[in-house]
């Protein structure tokens, strides 16, 4: 896995917060409740992080998953016509998801999770089916993972030492 260190204090970023839920923890005295927020960011021009965040307030919570979203931006491979290079699965624990590439005028055709993750990536077209676990934050992380893996002509290029007419 490849991470570039971003400056995110030069980026526009926007968030979307993808689940909040209820945490509980059994103690002596009772149960303790906090919630966890799954918090994704992205400057829609090919940058995009995803965070968690627990704290017992729930604006807290949503406060340090961005933070742990900024921490963990990406960069990722967005071609002219909006899409991806190439068709792709991105796999993370049990849950995939299938990246299609797109032509022109399609949208984003994805499910809740994904969607806000290309949403905020940049993504005009492209198609994605969700595979395996439906759980939200494998599913946002098997999409980063995803989209971090997608190579451009120009880096397959560059590895196979041909320009990119040859290919």
């Amino acid at each position: 896995m490849k991470h570039t260190i971003i400056d995110a204090s030069q980026l526009e970023l926007e968030e979307t917060v993808v689940s909040i839920k209820r945490v509980t923890k059994v103690v002596k005295g009772g149960r303790n409740f906090r919630f966890a927020a799954l918090v994704v960011v992205g400057d829609k021009n090919g940058h995009v992080g995803a965070g968690l965040g627990k704290a017992t307030e729930i604006p807290e919570a949503i406060r340090k998953g961005k933070e742990d979203a900024i921490k963990k931006l990406r960069t990722v491979a967005v071609n002219e016509a909006g899409s991806i290079p190439h068709d792709f699965i991105g796999k993370f624990g049990s849950a995939s998801v299938l990246l299609k590439a797109s032509p022109e005028g399609t949208g984003i055709i994805a499910g809740g999770p994904a969607r806000s993750v290309l949403e905020l990536a940049g993504y005009k077209n492209i198609r994605t089916k969700s595979l395996g676990s439906n759980n939200k934050q494998n599913v946002v992380l098997a999409t980063l993972e995803g989209l971090s893996q997608l190579k451009t002509p120009e880096e397959v290029a560059r590895l196979r030492g041909k320009s990119v007419d040859e290919l």
